[in-house]
């Protein structure tokens, strides 16, 4: 009894721990001041979009498999800023703009710094739109295609050689909780996975203004106030996978991944 026991908890661990799974593309550099990246959890099937780019003009992301010159082509999913949000696309082919949509990314932040937009969005690996692209949470690498406006505009307009291009075979390597949003080491939640509360430990000089809890589908569930990180309560919330944004006093915006259990 006691070893069919111990082989049921070895299961569940290994069962949990290929659930908790994410990867990550890293950050992919595309212009200057523009870069990419996805992240797969295939414990929700949910794809994250962290998109930089300039805040004064539209920019555009492709992403598929496809090879050098095979941006644009009918049919292809593609999603762009329009100075509001992330508009959900369609190309039509070249030298078309493309078509909006049904949009299936939750916006989940979108912020500016020094001239600098920083879009971050969720959307499921499948949305069963025949234009949507199906990410695979088995796939080693992800093909980009991009582009941005020539000028201070965000109306869709020949973008001009220099402000397109490719980054294809970009490698997926497989994170921890702990690493997910790695390049903004300065903050951690503890504990994570979290049971009914857990607090942010930040070495950053910098102080928290704000706390705000979404859930998979990008939908705000929690807000913290002021003063009250040290011990955030998440009892009254449902066992799953959330994203924490945190928001310091120069407006810089960080999230985390959240695991409740």
């Amino acid at each position: 009894m006691k070893r069919q026991l111990l082989l049921m908890l070895l299961l569940a661990i290994i069962q949990y721990e290929t659930n908790a799974q994410v990867k990550s593309t890293n950050v992919v550099n595309l212009l200057s001041g523009m870069t990419a990246k996805i992240d797969l959890d295939n414990s929700n099937n949910t794809a994250t979009l962290t998109f930089v780019g300039p805040s004064d003009r539209w920019f555009a992301l492709q992403f598929g498999d496809f090879s050098a010159g095979g941006g644009m082509g009918n049919g292809e999913d593609v999603v762009y800023y329009n100075g509001s949000t992330l508009v959900d696309a369609v190309h039509n082919g070249i030298g078309i703009a493309p078509s909006n949509d049904a949009n299936h990314w939750s916006l989940i932040s979108n912020t500016t710094s020094s001239g600098t937009r920083t879009i971050i969005a969720t959307r499921p690996f499948n949305t069963s739109d025949n234009n949507d692209y199906v990410f695979n949470f088995n796939d080693n690498t992800i093909d980009f295609a991009f582009s941005r406006s020539s000028s201070a505009s965000f109306l869709l307009a020949y973008h001009g050689f220099s402000n397109r291009g490719y980054a294809l075979n970009n490698a997926f390597t497989t994170l921890g909780i702990d690493d997910f949003e790695a390049e903004k080491n300065t903050i951690k939640l503890v504990p994570n996975p979290a049971v009914t509360a857990f607090y942010i430990d930040t070495n950053s000089k910098q102080d928290i203004t704000k706390v705000t809890i979404f859930n998979a589908l990008g939908q705000e569930v929690m807000s913290v106030k002021n003063g009250f990180y040290e011990n955030i309560d998440i009892s009254g919330l449902s066992v799953g996978n959330y994203y924490v944004e945190v928001k310091n006093n120069i407006n810089e915006v960080t999230i985390k991944k959240l695991l409740k259990q």
